[in-house]
């Protein structure tokens, strides 16, 4: 019987087994780096483990660390979570060679499905070998490891060589192996998965189909289980695919079998030995919780024969810290408020308070609802992510929000393209307009508790913010009958909340401020000084870093005085094991360019400038 679990990663996943073994009254044991020390996931755990002598990157990579401190702490199993080294064969040999249960399929069915090339192999379909115009388009893709690291979309020749290359170096930071390969990419396909779990006693459970269309850079952002849509015969050819793969390698333990679906046609991708991001809508739609049932397949235990009837359906939305607008730039700061309505679930690795860095994946939570039937889900996650207080960087719920009730998702109609068709509106800034004299009122009332009034008549009061990248005013005014604003009637005012009545309906505001940074409902402001500093103001046409990252690429012959075209890329910043390409903002000419490759650079640091050429 397991009494302890090392659990080898670290944020979401590694909170989410803490919390089961914890049920189970099982006894945990967490591993970090120094980034980490702090992180919920250590405090969670009964135990916590510091993996030395190595960079925050690379610390969940180091499986002979992981297995040391497993055995210094009396762990006697490992869960690895999903990630890091949970596809990792000679890791699992390591933890069993130690004496530990490994909670975990066995390592030569991971061997067999861990590189993707050979895995298609094993399932009868063959990468592309040499790609030619007519291949096109196709798609690069890391041999090892997911979540769209080391993986590009190639439309023209003459641009395989360096997206090759790009890829390789994504796939070597993300998994410490740069094999790639290469196949055809299918546009407008659907990506649908199906869940198994098998035991050591030859029963192999197939738990439906999930649909995870919707990605950005290939990662998941919106998941449902079941996949909508899909015909008898078509679900039942896919749960034999999943079943077959599963037989195929001997498989034992929760794993996920991935196709891309055309038309009635499945195509295989890959198939992942380990526990998927997005097993939560499983979880719900046939009442289980999977990493218990990891647990117990580990120690032996027997599946029933028949697995459990599905009921209802689930979707998941994973809230990142980042700027959908802005290339899926990565955020950082500090997360002051996560919360969600009761009745919704909630995995994340954060709490109130923690600060969210610049190392790992920027995903915040996975918020998950259950209803009897999709339209309820949908409606009941969209309204938990329009009510959630999500205090902090900026992040991509307002475009959760927007694709879970734009009519290609709410039908079912969706694809992996839905992103390249919709993004641009999507992401277009809708902000309250009322939002700033919310904020200006609930300022100016916790400035003037004790009485600000004046039998002599003052002059408005204005305050500026930036609001979805722009600048404006609120003004407003202390008079008799307490604060006031043109065009509006000012029904309440506290430090907290603010109600207006905007032509005869009262609308209201919940302001939390941080300092400078504000958020009135789900609208992020910054409080903007009275009067700027002339000092602090930038050329026209500067990049700025979007985030704290390494400078690992510049442009071929740049240099100050080139000409540059609008769009052009000039340079890779790599961040949270992603190279971010910074494009220039116009048609002009460089003239400055104060980095160099391997440079460290903060948020907001000068990049670049791009002087725009006179018409």
């Amino acid at each position: 019987m397991i009494t302890t679990v090392l659990v080898a990663n670290r944020g979401e996943i590694a909170c989410r087994i803490a919390r089961t073994c914890a049920e189970l009254g099982i006894r945990t044991v967490a591993v970090h780096s120094d980034a980490d020390a702090g992180a919920l996931h250590t405090r969670l755990a009964d135990t916590a483990v510091r993996l030395p002598g190595v960079t925050p990157a690379e610390t969940y990579l180091r499986g002979d660390l992981v297995v040391k401190a497993a055995l210094a702490a009396g762990a006697d199993a490992v869960h690895p979570g999903y990630g890091f080294l949970s596809e990792n064969p000679d890791f699992a040999r390591a933890v069993q060679d130690a004496g530990l249960t490994w909670i975990g399929p066995p390592p030569q069915a991971i061997e067999a499905m861990a590189s993707k090339t050979r895995a298609k192999e094993l399932m009868g379909v063959q990468p592309l070998r040499e790609v030619t115009e007519a291949d096109l388009p196709v798609l690069v893709k890391a041999a090892a490891g997911g979540g769209g690291r080391g993986m590009r979309i190639v439309r023209w020749l003459a641009d395989l060589d360096a997206e090759l290359a790009a890829a390789r170096a994504e796939a070597a930071s993300a998994f410490g192996d740069g094999e790639v390969f290469v196949e055809p990419y299918i546009e407008d396909g659907r990506h649908v998965e199906v869940q198994i779990l098998a035991d050591t006693h030859g029963t192999v459970w197939t738990l439906g189909t999930r649909d995870c269309s919707l990605q950005r850079r290939h990662q998941k952002v919106v998941e449902e289980a079941p996949a909508p849509g899909l015909t008898s015969q078509l679900t039942a050819q896919l749960l034999r695919l999943a079943e077959r793969a599963a037989r195929s390698v001997s498989y034992v333990g929760a794993g996920t079998v991935e196709f891309l679906v055309a038309g009635d046609q499945a195509h295989f991708l890959e198939m992942n030995t380990r526990l998927q991001v997005e097993h939560p809508v499983t979880e719900a739609v046939f009442g289980l919780d999977l990493v218990a049932e990891q647990i117990r397949v580990a120690e032996g235990h027997a599946l029933p024969v028949t697995p459990p009837r599905a009921r209802g359906h689930a979707v998941e939305a994973r809230l990142y810290a980042e700027d959908p607008a802005h290339d899926w730039a990565p955020q950082t700061g500090t997360l002051h408020r996560l919360a969600v309505p009761d009745g919704v679930r909630l995995d994340t690795g954060y709490t109130d308070g923690d600060r969210i860095g610049v190392h790992y994946d920027p995903m915040l939570a996975k918020i998950v609802t259950h209803a009897p039937t999709r339209a309820e889900a949908i409606r009941t996650l969209a309204g938990a992510l329009t009510a959630a207080e999500i205090h902090g960087p900026v992040t991509n719920r307002d475009l959760l929000v927007r694709s879970l009730r734009h009519d290609e998702f709410t039908t079912g109609r969706m694809d992996t393209g839905f992103y390249d068709r919709h993004l641009t509106d999507l992401t277009t800034p809708a902000p309250d307009p009322y939002a700033p004299l919310a904020a200006a009122l609930a300022d100016a009332h916790g400035r003037s508790r004790f009485g600000a009034w004046r039998n002599v008549p003052s002059q408005p009061q204005t305050k500026r913010y930036a609001m979805a990248g722009e600048e404006h005013e609120a003004h407003y005014q202390h008079t008799r009958q307490g604060l006031t604003a043109d065009g509006v009637r000012v029904v309440h005012t506290d430090a907290r909340t603010v109600v207006l009545d905007v032509d005869g309906v009262e609308r209201r505001y919940t302001v939390s401020a941080y300092g400078d940074e504000i958020h009135v409902n789900t609208t992020r402001l910054t409080a903007l000084p009275r009067f700027p500093d002339p000092t602090t103001q930038l050329a026209p046409g500067s990049l700025l870093a979007p985030m704290p990252g390494t400078v690992v690429r510049i442009a071929d012959d740049l240099e100050p005085g080139s000409p540059v075209q609008a769009g052009q890329p000039l340079i890779w910043l790599e961040a949270m094991k992603m190279q971010h390409r910074i494009t220039a903002p116009t048609t002009g000419t460089l003239s400055a360019l104060p980095v160099t490759p391997g440079q460290q650079v903060e948020m907001g640091a000068l990049l670049a400038v791009v002087e725009t050429d006179a018409p």
